[in-house]
């Protein structure tokens, strides 16, 4: 079970901290010895942080309820990244085994955030048609592990010039569809699953939901603070330890 704690913990804290939840779940469940049902394991624990999003913006998840164009956009962004999921569901799932592809995709991340240092003053707050196009496709590439999906969202949005506070928000909303939408692609494995390792997995889920809780309220302070970039040394770390010690 400890190994559950320690998955959930990681997922909760780097799901919504710009360092790929997905590449460090990969890299522990090699340091840890586990293998098998890795991409239900992964959903499940991504539904706990879909739940913390949940809870934290469940405020502006009322708002957004009556915002057409908000949701419109949120719809748009969520689609393209779903056609782009699907077409290359194959793909994406194969690049889950390979430590040294993640080591370069943690690279990539950590070269982009350090990036966002000269955009955090933009004053623009309104996400439009053209943002949210691009939008969807960057989310999509976020599929590969170890490049961050709060990272790639957040820092297209800062590159597009608006307003940091409101790149937080909108990329946390626009997450919502599309981790319900991978749970439901994985359904018959997360059912699989449950039965096989039930409690486990509920002790996963709930680490990840409380970490993550904790992740959001950490993150909202670095943007308000201007400080997002310093999550790219930590990336470019990551990069370079998970390329010399993880086979």
């Amino acid at each position: 079970m400890i190994k559950y704690i320690i998955l959930g913990i990681i997922q909760g804290l780097t799901e919504f901290l710009p360092v790929s939840s997905s590449g460090h779940l990969v890299v522990m469940q090699r340091v840890l010895g586990m293998s098998g049902e890795e991409i239900a394991l992964t959903v499940i624990l991504h539904l706990g942080t879909f739940f913390a999003v949940a809870l934290f913006f469940f405020k502006d998840i009322l708002k957004l309820l009556r915002d057409i164009k908000s949701l419109s956009l949120i719809l748009l962004v969520t689609a393209i990244t779903g056609v782009i999921g699907i077409l290359g569901k194959d793909f994406f799932e194969s690049l889950f085994t390979s430590p040294k592809l993640i080591a370069v995709s943690f690279l990539i991340t950590g070269i982009i955030l350090l990036f966002t240092r000269s955009f955090m003053e933009a004053k623009k707050n309104n996400v439009g048609l053209k943002d949210a196009l691009i939008l969807g496709v960057t989310q999509a590439i976020a599929i590969i592990p170890g490049i961050s999906r709060s990272g790639m969202t957040i820092s297209t949005l800062l590159f597009r010039r608006i307003e940091k506070e409101t790149c937080f928000k909108f990329s946390f909303l626009v997450s919502l569809p599309v981790i319900l939408g991978a749970a439901l692609l994985e359904a018959r494995k997360i059912d699989f699953a449950m039965q096989k390792d039930f409690l486990n997995l509920i002790v996963g889920f709930i680490f990840s939901l409380v970490t993550g809780l904790a992740s959001l309220g950490i993150l909202k302070l670095m943007i308000k603070r201007a400080k997002f970039y310093y999550f790219g040394y930590y990336c470019i770390v990551a990069a370079i330890t998970t390329f010399l010690f993880i086979k």
